[in-house]
């Protein structure tokens, strides 16, 4: 009876079971290091279960272990687990299988996920800062609003002209005492205070609009909006591009069939639109045509890109051409994103510098007429 992968306690993942790119970045670089040595897939996958922490990734692994032992093919038995080995992923094993290369194979997928993995961290870091700043200058003015503000509105209401009259606050300053008022205590008709009430709305909103997302309406306007936005639309247009160029150039070059690899990548994409780019350019194909035409009137590729894809179509190297707009996007999304970092920087501290400066004003407007009626 032959041996069972240890470790797996006793329970195989489930088909939805989700792990981290950069595990199964991992995996995949030592699988082809282990390939290219020349060892068994069987025993490959063994060495690899049994250095896995026991998790759902260990799970999946004594999963394809088993079903490899047993005769299955290792596409096969990853295609058991479409939550870990998506289509893209089984489709080069498979394609690498049928012409004897799968370790060369494992190592472009190890490459491909490598750079998509290296893609997505230049734009979560970029958005990192935006994000603190935001946060701690929102946290910032509301502890100014809720703590400080009020204390002024009980100096005020016992502050009397020379004259005797009662002390009459500038519009500006009014506003903001009624403002910290409603965020402590809401208003007579609504006594619901205002730090209650925006987290209620903000939460309905999100959900709301994430609801609103998912229809085929909603879904198409987000996408559009994500492509056409004043500041980050660029950087969303070059970063799905490269993903779509890399991802069929990596497909192509491994020996999966255009119409296949084209399928593949739809399914790969989160942006409507360039999926029904996609779908033109396969239905384009299937009857004969370039690839190059219906990208080029999607409106998501521009010429360079366009042209690029041509010229590979008519040398025969269109494999080669997409991984090369694919490098050049990935550089310029990281000179993009630096520059818009430049830009975010000292536009966030002039915004958070101006809110703390209008604040500041409000509350002491009031002590400079009372120092000029005293003068006066």
């Amino acid at each position: 009876m032959p041996p069972k992968a240890s470790g797996g306690g006793g329970q195989k993942a489930s088909s939805r079971t989700k792990v981290s790119e950069k595990v199964l970045t991992d995996f995949t670089s030592n699988l082809a290091v282990l390939q290219d040595a020349g060892l068994p897939i069987v025993r490959s996958l063994k060495i690899l279960e049994g250095q896995t922490k026991v998790g759902p990734f260990k799970r999946t692994l004594v999963g394809v272990y088993e079903d490899v032992e047993s005769g299955n093919s290792l596409s096969e038995a990853m295609g058991k687990h479409p939550g870990v080995f998506d289509s893209l992923y089984t489709n080069m094993v498979k394609a690498g299988e049928a012409g004897g290369i799968l370790d060369t194979i494992l190592q472009r997928l190890a490459e491909f996920k490598e750079k998509s993995q290296k893609l997505r961290a230049k734009v979560q870091g970029a958005m990192f800062y935006p994000v603190v700043v935001t946060i701690v200058a929102t946290g910032l003015l509301g502890f100014i609003m809720v703590f400080v503000v009020p204390k002024f509105k009980l100096v005020y209401s016992t502050i009397t002209t020379p004259d005797g009259r009662k002390l009459e606050l500038p519009a500006i300053t009014t506003f903001l005492l009624d403002l910290a008022e409603w965020l402590l205590k809401g208003t007579p008709d609504i006594p619901i205070p205002g730090l209650v009430i925006l987290p209620i709305v903000a939460i309905l909103l999100f959900v709301g609009l994430k609801l609103f997302f998912r229809t085929p309406p909603g879904r198409s306007m987000f996408d559009r909006f994500k492509l056409n936005a004043p500041v980050l639309g660029p950087v969303v247009k070059m970063t799905i591009v490269a993903r779509f160029t890399r991802t069929l150039g990596t497909l192509l070059s491994s020996g999966v069939p255009i119409l296949e690899a084209l399928s593949i990548c739809k399914g790969s994409i989160d942006n409507v639109h360039l999926q029904t780019a996609v779908q033109k350019v396969h239905d384009a194909i299937k009857e004969g045509e370039t690839m190059a035409e219906p990208l080029g009137k999607s409106g998501i590729f521009d010429d360079m890109v366009v042209n690029m894809i041509d010229v590979g179509e008519e040398t025969g190297e269109l494999d080669k051409m997409l991984t090369r707009i694919a490098d050049n996007y990935d550089d310029q999304v990281e000179v993009k994103l630096n520059a818009l970092i430049s830009v975010l920087e000292p536009a966030l501290i002039v915004v958070m510098g101006g809110a703390v400066a209008v604040i500041v004003t409000a509350i002491f407007l009031p002590m400079l007429k009372i120092v000029e009626s005293i003068g006066g």
